[in-house]
């Protein structure tokens, strides 16, 4: 048993200093001159250790990834939490384009397109974060939509204006893009304040009180339903939702 503790510690160590060797190689030489043999180098190993520990290329961009975004997560947990769910999402929107504006190798490995043909692991966790902070938006009775739709919406402007902005030479780049995009997202997405009609936003429609009787059955917890019914029941709340009101284009 202690051997395989120290075993296990060994590779720990061994898993750290190839991440931090292949760190070294994107943050100094960039993306395209990350190569196995190239981190292995780095961190004075042979190439077959990496593909020991990380399995092929993609297991080793994927932990790097997981690396680089760990200082975004960080930032992220220091947002303080108000009692305006739109204000802090407006926060990690800003930070969201920060992190990608000053990391943008990072970047391009947790948002950019995946060799797997799936988001890595670490976006896949962002989306998990903006999903719960747009369960609050709809919790207060502001989603014009579906809680799956706003998520997509945000994540695909998100990415897009900071994908945008990198390939954009800087003294080209539109400072005021992500404000503007952010502001024009918000609109299409969320209400103003103000109680309406079941506790909702005016301007919300029926999506608001949809989406707010989600999350409140979501903080609920077990339901008297059968696991049928709660997933008719999930879909007709996202339909009513995502309903297009008449004067929409």
């Amino acid at each position: 048993m202690t051997a395989d503790i120290e075993d296990g510690r060994r590779a720990g160590a061994l898993h750290h200093k190839i991440v931090r060797a292949a760190a070294d190689v994107l943050e100094s030489e960039g993306l395209d001159a990350l190569s196995t043999r190239a981190v292995a180098a780095r961190a004075g190993v042979f190439p077959p250790t990496i593909f020991r520990l990380f399995g092929d290329k993609d297991g080793l961009l994927e932990a790097l990834g997981e690396h680089g975004f760990d200082t975004y997560l960080e930032a992220k947990s220091r947002l303080p939490r108000s009692d305006d769910p739109v204000a802090d999402l407006r926060r990690a929107w800003d930070l969201h384009v920060r992190f990608g504006l000053e990391q943008p190798a990072y970047y391009a490995l947790v948002f950019g397109p995946s060799r797997s043909g799936r988001p890595s692991q670490a976006g896949r966790r962002a989306l998990v974060e903006l999903q719960r902070m747009l369960t609050r938006v709809a919790a207060a009775g502001r989603l014009r939509m579906s809680v799956e739709r706003a998520t997509a919406l945000m994540h695909a402007a998100g990415v897009g204006v900071v994908t945008t902005t990198i390939s954009t030479p800087p003294d080209a780049r539109d400072p005021e893009l992500a404000r503007v995009a952010r502001e024009v997202v918000f609109d299409a997405m969320i209400a103003p304040p103000g109680a309406g009609p079941g506790g909702a936003a005016p301007g919300a429609g029926p999506a608001g009180p949809a989406m707010a009787l989600r999350a409140a059955l979501a903080v609920e917890g077990e339901l008297p339903l059968s696991p049928g019914e709660e997933l008719l029941l999930l879909e007709l709340l996202n339909r009513l939702a995502d309903v297009r009101r008449s004067g929409e284009g």
